[in-house]
């Protein structure tokens, strides 16, 4: 587990709990930070799982890696030529 997952998911945690209160309270702006921060925990916790899916393969297939590589910075070169 890498630390964006880790801190994603404590973020996931604080922003129910702010949303709780905020519910509880009747306090709107707390519930509407609670939601914000719980969506921003989410985002951060699938971007930390991306990394780890992007790093097990690299370590897994380090030359199917660099053709993939190759052939994007190929690409890339291609279109960036024609402009």
């Amino acid at each position: 587990m890498n630390s964006d997952k880790i801190n994603g998911v404590m973020d996931k945690v604080v922003g129910k709990a702010q949303e709780a209160a905020g519910d509880m309270t009747g306090d709107e702006q707390l519930q509407a930070e609670g939601t914000a921060r719980y969506v921003a925990g989410t985002v951060q916790e699938k971007y930390g799982d991306a990394l780890n899916c992007i790093s097990d393969v690299v370590r897994k297939k380090p030359i199917t890696t660099l053709a993939i590589f190759a052939g994007v910075s190929l690409l890339a070169g291609l279109l960036l030529r024609r402009r």
